[in-house]
């Protein structure tokens, strides 16, 4: 899905990406401000090329009155150059201040935007699931979401605004001044093969032919450049990705003694960051020589040319400043792709990664679900028809399989690991794109995962997540926690802290916990929900459980690997390998059975009770 950022550059291509990035604001409900601004923007960047304009004439008159010492002219043109300076000062400022709130507008909107398009229908679920699929297929997927939304989106709304005001500014400035450099520098007389020409406006043509050949040499020093900033860009968030992977399994990290292990994989992502900056390095070195090479020489390019005119009286001192003025400004006008090619080539890069991930969101949020979910009456609970469910890669799990859970009816979930007992449970969730059949979903449902997700912030938002904290009044809130066998942060609900890092694996498995018995859902589905707890806790916690969804008139579905949740799920249900030839690897073996537990069993449960 990615633009190919070592292709050909496309100039239209490129324009269309980009106009296609920009358009959707200035088309917006903030459309009035933004062209406002813009416009307003517009007309500075004039104003500012007018104040040139009056310089340059300035330039005769000023110049000419040094030459004819006189005092008198001297002195007023420089309290008329005073008040152009004033102009000049006044409008670069208004043109800071509005360019900067432009962008801050539209990179807001845009932000906002996209992510708005990222976190709807799970498109960041399935983003990632596409990007893991396409990855083990060779493919490139969009990387890094967060460094797109982020970065990218900054530096587009930044460069995108500085290089088309530049640009504007150019064009301009070439408009208002090629004429007066026409007119200034006189007719360039020459003889070839025995016959004379004359070439009117002389330094105009000599303008565009030394322009012509540095953005032709710029553009083959500099072109290798869009590519290397796409990687460098790509690399870059490689890097921080790990960084934050390190940060956020610390612990983990930490107990298995793996830093050295990490701290290879930061260097490898590091190295590549240096070696493709490396690279970056010595390309900018060489587009750098020549564009420096190419300034300094324009500066005597006008004098050397000019020069017999002046030596032979034909022009006084102030015309040829003037023309030596007036071709800086051609010149600087018609050089702006020299002069911009390395931010251009970043520009260039940003907008393909950004398109690329537009496309990827466009094609997520566009794709139909093949698997039918709506509601279910509470009485007739869940019930699956022709479920058939497929891994990112299409391999098939499960094929056609009919499901059904009573109001009543506790069911466990077993079966060997990789099986597709947590992709079954995605799929009742209605997350899992890879997955068709019908599936009729009570209302008053609440998941478990085996790793439940803790924001960071207050205690009682964690407990909340992700309804509003002030749903809920504190007792409530403390009675879960207690209930969840958390009653050492009870009195910790206003505490701010990032509580994925500082609660144990089994104390966040409580926590989501207590958030079901907070909610008090009448149906509930648990992956692995205590599988970091011992069986005494478990079997205390599984019993609430039950009691919670019991008196909602609802059932209990949960994945669970040790023998001792069977005794509180009198069903199961049975993933086993399908025959050979079957159309999918698993099949799913549903049973009644009475599950008696073993006196073991039943004395943990009572001392669970007790506790």
């Amino acid at each position: 899905m990615n633009a190919s950022p070592n292709g050909p550059p496309n100039l239209l291509t490129t324009l269309r990406r980009i106009a296609a990035l920009a358009a959707p604001y200035f088309r917006s409900e903030e459309k009035w401000k933004a062209r406002g601004l813009l416009a307003a923007i517009v007309a500075l960047n004039l104003g500012a090329v007018y104040m040139l304009v009056l310089n340059n004439q300035w330039y005769a008159r000023f110049y000419d009155a040094l030459q004819n010492k006189d005092q008198a002219v001297f002195w007023r043109e420089i309290v008329y150059f005073c008040w152009i300076a004033a102009g000049f000062i006044v409008i670069a400022i208004l043109k800071f201040y509005l360019t900067q709130l432009l962008q801050l507008r539209w990179r807001t909107w845009m932000t906002r935007s996209y992510l708005a398009r990222w976190m709807a229908n799970h498109t960041f679920y399935r983003l990632e699931l596409a990007r893991y699929a396409q990855a083990d297929a060779g493919g490139h997927p969009p990387d890094n979401p967060d460094q797109r939304i982020q970065e990218d989106m900054q530096l587009f709304t930044d460069y995108t605004m500085t290089l088309s005001m530049g640009l504007l500014n150019a064009v301009v400035t070439l408009a208002s001044f090629v004429g007066i450099l026409w007119s200034l520098s006189g007719a360039m007389s020459f003889t070839l093969g025995g016959s004379s020409y004359t070439i009117a406006g002389s330094m105009v043509w000599l303008a565009l032919a030394y322009c012509a050949a540095g953005t032709a040499v710029t553009h083959f020093i500099g072109r290798p450049l869009i590519g290397l900033n796409f990687q460098q860009q790509r690399y870059e968030a490689d890097f921080r990705h790990h960084l934050m992977r390190v940060r956020e399994y610390s612990e983990a990290i930490a107990l298995d003694r793996g830093d050295k292990v990490e701290h290879r994989q930061l260097d490898l992502r590091f190295g590549a960051v240096l070696r493709n900056y490396l690279q970056l390095i010595r390309k900018q070195k060489n587009l750098v020589a020549f564009t420096a090479s190419f300034a300094q020489a324009s500066v005597i390019f006008a004098f050397i040319v000019q020069a017999p005119r002046f030596f032979s009286g034909a022009i006084q001192l102030g015309q040829l400043m003037q023309v030596n003025s007036a071709f800086g400004r051609v010149q600087d006008s018609l050089s702006w792709f020299v002069d911009n090619y390395d931010r251009i080539a970043v520009w260039r890069a940003t907008a393909d990664r950004l398109t690329s991930f537009e496309a990827a969101m466009r094609a997520h949020a566009g794709a139909a679900n093949a698997l039918e979910r709506a509601p279910a009456d509470a009485a007739a609970g869940l019930r699956a028809d022709g479920l058939t469910i497929a891994l990112p890669d299409g391999t098939p799990l499960l094929a056609d399989a009919s499901l059904r859970v009573a109001p009543g009816d506790n069911v466990l979930l077993q079966g060997p690991s990789g099986s597709g007992k947590s992709t079954l449970f995605r799929a009742f969730a209605g997350i899992w794109p890879f997955a068709r059949g019908h599936v009729r979903m009570p209302a008053d449902a609440m998941f478990i995962p085996q790793r439940p997700y803790v924001p960071d912030g207050t205690l009682r938002d964690a407990v909340a997540y992700p309804d509003p904290a002030s749903d809920y009044d504190d007792a409530a809130l403390r009675r879960a926690l207690v209930d969840a066998l958390l009653p050492q942060l009870a009195g910790r609900l206003d505490d701010s802290d990032a509580w994925s890092q500082k609660l144990s694996g089994g104390e966040q498995q409580r926590l989501a916990i207590a958030r079901v018995l907070l909610k008090k859902p009448a149906w509930l589905f648990a992956d692995e929900a205590t599988s970091a707890l011992d069986e005494k806790a478990e079997s205390t916690l599984y019993q609430r459980l039950a009691a919670t969804v019991r008196s909602g008139g609802g059932a209990m579905v949960s994945i669970a690997h040790r023998a001792s949740v069977g005794a509180h799920h009198p069903q199961r249900w049975t993933l086993s390998p399908a025959p050979e030839g079957a159309a999918a690897r698993y099949r799913v073996r549903t049973e009644a059975e009475a599950i008696t537990a073993s006196p073991a069993d039943t004395d943990t449960a009572a001392a669970g009770a007790a506790a």
